[in-house]
């Protein structure tokens, strides 16, 4: 297992070694002379060449790249054109509310979807399964930002059940840091009850689409189970329905399952761009579209590295988890 584990490991060092390349050639590769886009049409030719000279443009080619790979090494993405402020800093600012939507999104997912999925697979052939294969279906089809204004229309508009947009934080932020969770349970304030008020509905928009992948795949995968000889052995020794399908077909269809939502957690870092600029979401999602509004490079490269890090973070545990739920794999 040991083994395993570090060979795992090993295998993402390549993999961002090529994402590097990758993010740092963006600069490069895109259309015309990145100066004189960022500078405008109305810049002088000074103007261009300062632009050029502060990000490193009028050196070479792999002494930009060396300069660039050892500021990475050293924790530095750069500075923002635009702000002025070093983008590790405005990553820091926004990723609270990223982090709090894809866990509750991710949360919500799970819980709806496992269990829909493992009562369409015991249900098989009944309405329930057709329902849930239905909402399966209408889940993949209608797109988030649809899905995300007419809950807007419905739940915020019409009933004020729930703000319209924005986000509220559980934390107490000071210059420092985050000191602890806000015991102020006023709408206006921070605390849990605003912040629930507040993500509820982008978590709900961005999280039906994932409910119903995850669920279609806990389907299946159950379904193939339910047919092997020792679930039948299950059932004839007298163990319950539930007992049958919790602690052995559930269980040993957990490897695609626990794909699938792995596969969901890497998803959400593009679902979330669409939700929070329609929830008005301050977070990395919002960042990530101003800085290509703004071509604000130093912000874009820097996104596309934490994503593709997260990405591959998921990846590597989802990889780990299969030598608990499957003890062959560790060989």
């Amino acid at each position: 297992m040991f083994a395993y584990v570090i060979r795992r490991i090993l295998a993402t060092i390549p993999v961002m070694g090529v994402v590097a390349i990758f993010v740092f050639l963006l600069l490069h590769l895109t259309p015309g002379d990145p100066a004189a886009v960022i500078a405008g049409d109305y810049a002088s030719p000074a103007d261009v060449e300062r632009i050029r000279e502060t990000l490193g443009l009028n050196k070479p080619l792999h002494v930009q790249f060396f300069a660039w790979t050892g500021r990475l090494f050293q924790g530095d993405l750069g500075i923002s054109i635009f702000s002025k402020v070093p983008v590790i800093k405005l990553i820091g600012q926004r990723i609270e509310p990223t982090l709090a939507l894809a866990t509750t999104t991710i949360i919500f997912a799970v819980l709806v979807a496992v269990p829909l999925g493992v009562l369409a697979a015991w249900k098989s052939g009944t309405w329930i399964d057709r329902s849930v294969m239905i909402f399966a279906v209408l889940g993949f089809s209608v797109p988030i930002f649809i899905i995300a204004y007419s809950m807007i229309w419905t739940l915020s508009i019409s009933l004020h059940w729930f703000p319209v947009q924005g986000y509220k934080s559980f934390l107490i932020e000071s210059g420092f840091g985050f000191e602890g969770v806000c015991r102020d349970t006023g709408r206006s304030g921070c605390g849990l009850l605003p912040f629930f008020r507040h993500i509820a509905l982008p978590s709900i928009a961005l999280g039906l689409v994932y409910v119903a992948l995850i669920a279609r795949i806990t389907r299946a995968s159950v379904m193939e189970v339910l047919t092997e000889d020792y679930i039948r052995t299950a059932h004839a020794k007298g163990l319950s329905s539930r007992v049958v399908l919790i602690r052995h077909a559930l269980k040993n269809a957990s490897v695609p399952i626990v794909t699938i939502i792995g596969i969901g957690i890497a998803l959400l870092l593009g679902g979330v761009v669409v939700t929070e600029s329609v929830f008005n979401i301050p977070g990395l999602g919002r960042l990530t579209v101003d800085a290509i509004l703004h071509r604000d490079y130093p912000i874009i490269q820097g996104l596309i590295l934490i994503f593709a890090g997260v990405y591959v973070l998921i990846n590597l545990l989802v990889d780990i988890s299969y030598t608990f739920l499957d003890p062959r794999i560790r060989y």
